[in-house]
């Protein structure tokens, strides 16, 4: 078990500020792809399933790199962790700028690949630290402040990024339509694609700083032995031997799947309808809109009037009931429904999480790990609807891919985590440690 030293204090305001300003760097980074999938899919000529590769090579880098953050961050400590983390996605970020700036599109996915790594150094570290850095009575406040640091930089980032670089888009499209000139196509191409250099090398410059920043803060050091540790006492079970965990890990994977469907793949499915893409780059936003509404009433409503589980399950319920609206509707109708999904995807992480490394003992660190890989469903699940869209109806592979992936979430929520009798050690518990927040 690793421990951490140097703690000096526990909860204050600087620290709740501080990571509060990294989440919202999570998120901004994170949301950042679905603008990116209409940056790409011109700026290098492609096809949707090619431009999926931007999501899938960011959400595969958690796959890759959760269980080496584990062992890094046992290594060097939270605090020198979450430095590197952010040094690791300034590297990234300025690969992707200059790769990109010159159209090179391998190099410019391993710039998404490397800043998918840096996060899941951060990811690795944050999420659990925000929720044992204070009383855990209080977590369910700490996550849901976390939560909405993430999604308004969520909302903001396709917003700045459509400003700065997708702005007159509809305009670059007909141009492009009319040239039959190759040459003149490619200068166009190349200098639409030399505006993603400056934001992303500022980006890269101020993740540097935060890092230096985080580096020399008075961030506490958080020992992982001070979080609640469940049947741990005389207990030598090996991972193997927790099924709600690995019950969890699919459900996170599902999760992460229909939240980048409804917030990354929203404009690809805009314009499937025909839609301005000049208006479909924008509609991620509309997501993060819905998940930041979502997180203000499960602020609300949880642990006060509803349990986790109990809210977990109603969201899938509504995931469930706003995929088959979005399957029956056309157009701007279709396309609400799926930011929608917003507001039923906001509270599902902050429940899945706790609920899956319940009771974990001396593996919660390892266990916490294996759930971060599970992230790599937003890889997955996206690269699949661009791939089947090609040949079925779009909507119909949206529902087919959504609707299965909530039941499961529904089946964790009701019956999923008990599994193994995890459960039974926290009956009377579960609405005050609701675990811990979404990067």
């Amino acid at each position: 078990m690793a421990t951490y030293t140097g703690t000096t204090s526990r909860q204050s305001p600087m620290t709740i500020a501080i990571i509060g300003v990294m989440f919202f760097i999570f998120g901004f980074v994170t949301w950042l792809n679905g603008p990116l999938i209409t940056f790409v899919k011109f700026a290098f000529t492609l096809d949707d399933v090619s431009a999926f590769l931007v999501p899938m090579v960011f959400y595969m880098s958690y796959f890759f790199l959760a269980l080496p953050a584990a062992w890094i961050l046992r290594r060097t400590g939270m605090k020198k962790g979450m430095t590197l983390g952010l040094l690791v996605m300034a590297a990234g970020a300025a690969m992707f700028g200059q790769f990109a700036t010159m159209r090179i599109f391998p190099g410019a996915l391993t710039g998404l690949f490397v800043i998918g790594a840096g996060l899941s150094i951060l990811q690795t570290a944050a999420n659990p630290y925000i929720s044992i850095v204070g009383p855990i009575e209080s977590a369910a406040q700490r996550i849901a402040v976390m939560g909405i640091c993430n999604k308004i930089a969520g909302i903001l980032a396709p917003i700045v990024l459509g400003i700065l670089v997708l702005s007159g888009i509809g305009e670059l499209e007909a141009q492009l339509a009319a040239l039959s000139d190759a040459a003149a196509r490619e200068r166009l191409l190349e200098s639409f694609a030399a505006q993603i250099h400056t934001p992303y090398m500022i980006m890269a410059a101020l993740l540097a700083l935060l890092g230096l920043f985080v580096r020399y803060s008075p961030l506490p050091e958080i020992k992982p032995a001070d979080e609640p540790r469940l049947a741990d006492h005389g207990d030598r079970r090996g991972l193997g031997g927790f099924p709600h965990l690995w019950l969890g890990v699919l459900c996170l994977f599902l999760y992460v799947g229909v939240e980048v469907m409804a917030g990354d793949a929203i404009g690809i499915y805009g314009q499937a309808f025909g839609l301005p893409t000049e208006q479909t780059a924008f509609f991620t936003s509309l997501t993060l809109g819905g998940m930041l509404v979502g997180y203000l009433v499960g602020l609300v409503l949880i642990p006060r009037f509803v349990s986790q589980e109990r809210y977990l399950a109603i969201s899938a319920v509504l995931g469930i009931v706003f995929t088959l609206c979005a399957f029956l509707t056309r157009d701007y109708v279709s396309v609400g429904f799926v930011a929608a999904l917003g507001f039923a995807n906001a509270m599902m992480w902050p429940a899945i999480f706790p609920l899956a490394i319940r009771g974990l003992g001396r593996h919660t660190e390892t266990g916490s790990a294996i759930m971060i890989m599970g992230i790599c469903g937003g890889a997955i699940i996206p690269q699949l609807f661009a791939v089947l869209k090609a040949h079925a109806p779009f909507q119909t592979v949206f529902v087919a891919l959504m609707a299965p992936a909530y039941a499961y979430i529904l089946f964790y929520a009701l019956r999923g985590y008990r599994a193994g009798g995890a459960a039974a050690a926290v009956v009377g518990r579960s609405d005050a440690a609701p675990g811990r927040a979404e990067g």
